[in-house]
């Protein structure tokens, strides 16, 4: 066993990956846009981040945490996470001599990621029949809140106003509360989408030598996620609301209090003999066969006394033994970890979804990997994020000359 992983991760480390020789250059801040530049990034790609000083990344100056909390352009940690492997570059796009090096990075790149409001990019100088005249099998991939058309294509937000407008904040908490509001969780959604988008605009272009413009509008991803309760409507014509940490179908399906400070672990149970397992594993045999909980709609029906029986239980155990007892005995459970926890789960850790990396400003800190691995195109991540403008000189003095060269 030992020989075997030894030989995978040798293999690793000598595999071509799956985005290798693709080149892109990301006129894109924040998340939703670099976001799918790091993935490209982590598997292979050149990946170009393009800003200025006059407006850098919006994740270099709006979003804590920072190190040490001393603001600073190169020590944000939100930008870290979204931008590791990529080269920095700046680029002033008001000025004519900008656009014009725009272009020319252009022309070089294989794909251009953009998250401006409609139409932005086209009055700069660089839209997409500019690009096709420099590089007429450029791929460009537009990002934005709602797409670039329609009534409301130029309507700005932020992922928390997509997350409502998707439905998912009106069915997010309790029924006698507010709704809660789920922050940027659309923005995330998206950048799956547009990972697939262009992979496969990538391999329509290998196919037939043409290139193309991907418009994916977050909000349409999002509402993807809204499926169940979207069949539930059309089907059935029925609303979902809000209920909390409850379910139609299972019970019990709460939060429940373990031994320690603030502890917590996550039940679910969705059919009688997940039932019979879990009252076996807290020593209560006798509800069983209790009429109050012998069946799903009975348990429904007396859902705040199965919350209290389960609630009872869980208080005297860490949340891990919770997790231990009822896996072992086939019952879905999970501890409710903080973000502390994330970084020492052990699985994570086995998967190496935890990178370390040393910024030169912010220090020791951890990129994410990829949710998936490739046996054959592994994913790679050795440099952190860019300084702003930490390229400006290797990409335009020698990648954009060598692509010149080559063109020639």
């Amino acid at each position: 066993m030992r020989h075997a992983l030894c030989a995978f991760y040798r293999m690793m480390e000598t595999a071509r990956q799956v985005f290798e020789g693709i080149k892109v250059a990301e006129f894109a801040a924040v998340a939703a846009g670099p976001a799918i530049g790091k993935h490209m990034a982590d598997h292979g790609a050149l990946v170009v981040h393009v800003e200025s000083y006059e407006r850098p990344d919006g994740f270099r100056l709006n979003y804590p945490p920072y190190k040490d909390n001393k603001y600073g352009l190169n020590r944000a940690g939100s930008f870290a996470i979204c931008n590791n492997n990529k080269y920095g570059v700046t680029i002033d796009l008001k000025a004519k001599e900008g656009v014009d090096l725009a272009l020319e990075l252009i022309e070089w790149s294989d794909v251009v990621i953009e998250n401006f409001t409609p139409g932005t990019i086209r009055k700069l100088g660089i839209g997409y029949e500019e690009m096709k005249r420099v590089n007429p099998r450029i791929i460009l991939f537009s990002t934005c809140n709602q797409g670039q058309t329609g009534p409301h294509a130029f309507h700005p937000g932020f992922g928390s106003h997509l997350s409502s407008l998707c439905g998912f904040t009106y069915v997010t908490g309790y029924p006698d509360r507010l709704p809660s509001i789920l922050g940027p969780y659309v923005d995330f959604v998206a950048v799956g989408y547009g990972v697939i988008a262009v992979t496969a605009a990538l391999e329509h272009r290998r196919r037939t030598g043409e290139g193309q413009w991907i418009d994916l509008a977050q909000y349409e991803a999002g509402v993807q996620f809204m499926i169940p309760a979207l069949l539930e409507y059309g089907t059935n014509h029925r609303v979902v609301e809000r209920d909390g940490n409850r379910h139609r179908f299972a019970a019990p399906h709460n939060t429940y209090r373990c031994k320690g400070d603030d502890r917590w672990c996550a039940v679910s149970v969705f059919n009688d003999e997940e039932w019979k397992a879990l009252c076996e594993c807290m020593g209560r045999e006798e509800l069983i066969s209790d009429p109050r909980f012998k069946t799903i709609p009975a348990r429904k029906e007396h859902e705040d006394e199965v919350d209290k029986e389960v609630g009872n239980w869980t208080l005297g155990l860490t949340p891990e033994e919770v997790f231990k007892k009822l896996q072992d005995n086939g019952v879905k459970a999970g501890i409710v970890q903080t973000i502390g926890d994330l970084f020492a789960d052990p699985q994570l850790r086995h998967r190496s979804f935890w990178v370390p990396l040393d910024h030169p400003e912010i220090g020791r800190c951890h990129a994410e990997g990829p949710p998936f691995i490739l046996s054959k195109t592994p994913f790679k991540i050795d440099r952190p994020a860019p300084m702003i403008g930490e390229h400006n000189e290797v990409v335009f003095k020698k990648f954009l000359a060598a692509g010149k060269k080559a063109k020639d």
